[in-house]
């Protein structure tokens, strides 16, 4: 394949060649080409502003026939489409090239280069950062990127490509039970019962997977403490992840015990895979961390939260606790908690999630009413306070539960039913059975994972969020549900602030994602440093609390090599600990402001003879290290 086709373009390369058949016209009024005799079809309409055609080239080579064709009076330009290796999609240059200078290049440096090649400047968006567009006495754009590549003032030129994207049309899954799930979308319907729910009484999440185009990250790990979990359920193996028990002290989990089935639907109602039967959870694609052994013992309480932040759960959903006064919280326990939601997920916490209580009462659990907590109460399938669902002013939010019509959840297989119920109506309501594999579930106990499902979601939309952030994007995107004067200051003590909705959450974090924070400002200028540490490579774990670096000032003399120019010190650490190992010369860093943002400039070494700088620049070029030369006196 022809060197010159290889182009740049984001984090890689694309390989092309000129498409056979196709090309790209520009009519000087827009006009239909179809009508043109020298137009076999037309294609596309409007990539990068050209009509995408193929054309009638008789015994002409399709160059040549380009060519005439853009000699014609109502053409305003013509030009190749490319096809990318690996891909059959058309690639059309728009005729633009960003072009982004090395620091220092001044404006007459750049605009020679502009002249050099006949561009024409379009935009200039930044001192070292413009936009270029070919003219008729240039070459094509394609070529154009490439040789200003190959000029050492220039840090990257990419030509602008345009080409058809996909429509992405999030399609519900096809899980047996799905319809039934009137949790995750509500449209008044029951597939088999005639029973009348609310339309919209739900917690959105279908809304929200269809603006997540999936159903969130599987670098999601949702950590479910309860007891009972069939592991081998269809719709949790395959997914367990870390699993520990705290009663026997093993990864292998106590199960068969009738007593003991709450957290195999609890865990379904967050995690349950998307795999065609069964139901489906409302973060299918996270991980499932289960813990078995709920405790009231503070060394257990301990234990639980401990395993959870040195074992990478995002998210701790737990649906049991206590009102009994008898038994709040001591210090030690909240402590515990408090260690989870401040220095879990690497600083950033986990997100804890309680039960609010199913005693009707105006007591919460003591363990939601941590400050720490998302503590989560239940609605009903008519958008209405459970009844059951415990009330105060410690809780947070309620999401759809039982009360009026509930929920179908994973059974596991020694599960003996409800109690004094005989038959058909052990594992459903209205004793009609949707199979041997699930029941009918509900209280604050399915809301709960419900809520951590929703967590994972915002999670996967904005990975970077702390416990606190996404705490306050829960609240802040509730619904009011009930009545108006039910809230005082936006709280009310049945709904908290309101009935989840997954869909705004998603929408917050996404918006929270693209808000930028800007960096400290360092305090330091121009050091040489020198890492007296190993540094960590490049990882999604944050550099350490503790560094120790050998700084110094550099006199503003003498020769070196530039790298390039990072906005994330994190960079330049790990890129300065690299240089200096490999090449055992000093890195300098020139600390500036560009656009209200930190640039770290990385130059290696200080030589008092150009030669020398330029031995080391030709070393570095060998390697695969673009740089160039730089006196130091002009940083």
């Amino acid at each position: 394949m022809d060197k010159k086709l290889i182009v740049k373009s984001g984090k890689g390369e694309l390989k092309l060649r000129k498409s056979k058949k196709l090309v790209g016209l520009k009519s000087a009024k827009n006009k239909n080409l179809q009508k043109k005799g020298y137009v076999d079809a037309e294609h596309f309409q409007h990539l990068g502003g050209f009509q995408v055609v193929s054309l009638q080239t008789e015994d002409q080579s399709l160059d040549d026939k380009l060519d005439s064709i853009r000699q014609e009076k109502d053409i305003d330009r013509g030009t190749h489409v490319y096809i990318a290796e690996g891909s059959n999609r058309p690639l059309v240059p728009t005729g633009e090239i960003y072009i982004t200078f090395e620091e220092g290049v001044s404006q007459e440096e750049q605009n020679i280069v502009l002249d050099e090649y006949s561009l024409e400047l379009v935009e200039r968006r930044n001192p070292l950062l413009l936009i270029a567009a070919v003219t008729d006495k240039s070459p094509n754009p394609i070529k154009v990127a490439n040789y200003l590549r190959e000029i050492s003032m220039i840090q990257s030129a990419e030509p602008d490509l345009d080409t058809y994207l996909d429509s992405y049309d999030f399609r519900p899954p096809g899980d047996s039970l799905f319809s039934h799930q009137w949790y995750i979308q509500n449209n008044g319907r029951l597939p088999d019962s005639t029973h009348a729910i609310k339309v919209g009484a739900d917690a959105k999440v279908l809304e929200a997977w269809n603006r997540l185009g999936g159903m969130g990250s599987n670098d999601i790990t949702i950590a479910v403490i309860d007891n009972g979990f069939d592991t081998n359920h269809p719709d949790l193996r395959g997914k367990i992840y870390k699993p520990w028990d705290l009663w026997k002290n093993s990864a292998s989990l106590t199960t068969g015990n009738p007593r003991f089935t709450h957290g195999t639907p609890c865990a379904s109602i967050a995690v349950a895979a998307s795999n065609g039967t069964g139901i489906v959870g409302v973060a299918p694609n996270a991980r499932f961390m289960p813990l078995s052994g709920t405790s009231f013992s503070v060394r257990a309480t301990e234990q639980m939260f401990d395993y959870c932040i040195k074992n990478g759960a995002d998210i701790i959903s737990c649906s049991w606790g206590t009102t009994d006064p008898n038994f709040a919280l001591n210090s030690m326990k909240s402590a515990a908690i408090r260690k989870a939601a401040k220095e879990g997920r690497n600083g950033k916490g986990c997100i804890i999630l309680f039960a609010g209580g199913n005693d009707g009462g105006s007591a919460i659990n003591f363990y939601g009413s941590h400050p720490d907590v998302i503590c989560v109460g239940a609605s009903t399938s008519q958008d209405q306070h459970a009844a059951y669902s415990n009330r105060g002013r410690e809780l947070t939010v309620v999401a759809p539960s039982n009360g009026d019509w509930p929920l179908i959840a994973a059974r596991a297989s020694w599960d003996p039913g409800r109690p004094g119920q005989n038959g058909k109506f052990k594992f459903w309501y209205d004793g009609k059975s949707r199979g041997s594999n699930y029941k009918h579930f509900g209280g604050t106990s399915a809301a709960t994972p419900m809520v951590a499902g929703i967590c994972a979601l915002i999670l996967s939309a904005n990975p970077d969020l702390t416990a606190r952030e996404v705490r306050e994007i829960v609240i802040s995107t509730a619904d009011k549900v009930g009545n108006p004067w039910e809230y005082t200051a936006g709280h009310s003590v049945k709904y908290g602030y309101g009935r989840v909705n997954a869909d705004r959450a998603v929408a917050e974090a996404i918006r929270r994602k693209k808000t930028f924070t800007p960096q400290p400002k360092p305090t330091v200028s121009q050091p040489v440093i020198t890492p007296s540490t190993p540094l960590p490579t490049a990882s999604p774990t944050p550099i350490g609390d503790l560094l120790r670096f050998s700084v110094r000032n550099q006199a503003s003399e003498g020769w070196g090599v530039q790298i390039g120019a990072f906005a994330d010190f994190k960079n330049v650490l790990e890129e300065s600990k690299k240089l200096e190992e490999k090449y055992s010369t000093p890195v300098i860093l020139k600390i500036s402001e560009s656009n209200n943002r930190h640039v770290f400039k990385i130059i290696l070494g200080a030589f008092d003879k150009v030669n020398d700088a330029k031995k080391l620049s030709d070393r570095l070029k060998a390697d695969g290290t673009n740089g160039f030369l730089r006196n130091l006196k002009d940083l």
